[in-house]
Formats: structure tokens, sequence, C-alpha cells
């Protein structure tokens, strides 16, 4: 691996330190008893409100529609993600110090397909939020369910739920494509090196 390769590597590595300090995703509700709106807050180890009481209200209004109270303490992929995390910055630095090749490939790949885990994982617990309601609910409505739109916005009942990635998602998606860019930049030097030892 040469030297710019190796720095991209770095870079990439050390910006996820960022996605500790920052929210991941963000989920908003509008509904006529909260003008203001309600925000939540994904975190890489926590579930948090926008502002100060929008998560206890959410709960409220989960529990009057059947869905489940969020608990982020119950929320195992909570406690995993800060690990996967924490392995992608040490790894990605071992690979920019030792400058093996295997490892920035083995980088990219892995991070891409945590990615797609990881979006597929969000979609199965929106799914189940929306969808696994409590038959006992105050509001019933046979047939409804209440599943946030994975990106965009979507209306449910009188309520508008709009769901985007949020700072630490692109903070993470930076660091792919510096990862993305440190492979194409060391096959390029290969690419010449080979180019030129065959000339000489």
């Amino acid at each position: 691996m040469n030297i710019v390769s190796r720095g991209l590597l770095a870079l990439a590595s050390l910006l996820l330190i960022g996605v500790f300090f920052v929210p991941l995703w963000k989920i908003t509700l509008q509904a006529p008893q909260y003008p203001e709106g309600l925000g939540m807050l994904i975190w890489v180890n926590n579930i948090t409100g926008e502002k100060p009481h929008d998560l206890y209200n959410i709960n409220l209004l989960n529990h009057y529609i059947g869905m489940k109270y969020i608990e982020p303490e119950k929320i195992p992929e909570l406690k995993i993600m800060p690990f996967i995390f924490g392995f992608f910055i040490l790894f990605g630095l071992f690979g920019a110090i030792t400058g093996k090749k295997w490892v920035l490939k083995a980088w990219v790949i892995l991070f891409v397909i945590f990615g797609i885990l990881g979006i597929a994982d969000f979609y199965r617990w929106e799914y189940d939020y929306g969808h696994n309601l409590d038959p006992n609910a105050p509001l019933k409505i046979p047939g409804l369910a209440y599943q946030p739109p994975l990106i965009g916005c979507k209306t449910l009942l009188n309520m508008k739920a709009c769901s985007f990635p949020d700072v630490g998602t692109y903070i993470a998606v930076g660091a792919l494509v510096l990862g993305f860019l440190a492979l194409v930049v060391n096959s390029l030097s290969a690419k010449h090196s080979t180019y030129g030892v065959a000339q000489t």
C-alpha cells in the first residue's frame, strides 16, 4: 500500500471517531397535539429525544396506538455498535501503519457489508415496531400499521413521520468514500509500477 493510500485509510478510520459524538439517524413526528413536533435521535449507543421530553411523548403516542415503548437499554444493537465502530477504527489504523493491502480491501468490504446489514436491521426494527401492535391499545384500526419510513416522510393517521440520516451516518459514508479512494489510488499506483517495470 502506498503512502497516499495509507494516509487515506488512516483518515477514514480517525473520521469514524466522530460517530460517537453525533446522532446517526433522526425520526420526527408532527401531530396536531404536538404542533412543535417531536424528534427522536438514534446514536451509536443510545436513543434520545431531540428535545428533553420528546422520547417520553413519543412513547405516550406509541402506547395509545399499541406500539412498543422505545427503551434504549433493551435494544441489543445499541450495545454492539460501539464495538463495531471501534473495530473499524483500530483495524483501519492497523492497516495504515503496516501498509498491508489485504487490510485495506478487507476494511472496505466489511464496511460495505456492515452498512447493508445495518440498514436491513433498522428496517426490521421499524417493521416490528410498526406492525407488532398491542391488541388492547386504546386506538385500534384493523389492517393499519404504523411503520415509519426508512428514508423520507409518511402520513400515519393524523401524524406525519419523517426519517432521515443524521450527521453520524454522513460521517460513516464519508469514511467509506475515503476507503474506496484509498483502494483506487493504491490500484492505480500498482498498475503504474507494473507498467514502469514492463517498459524497462
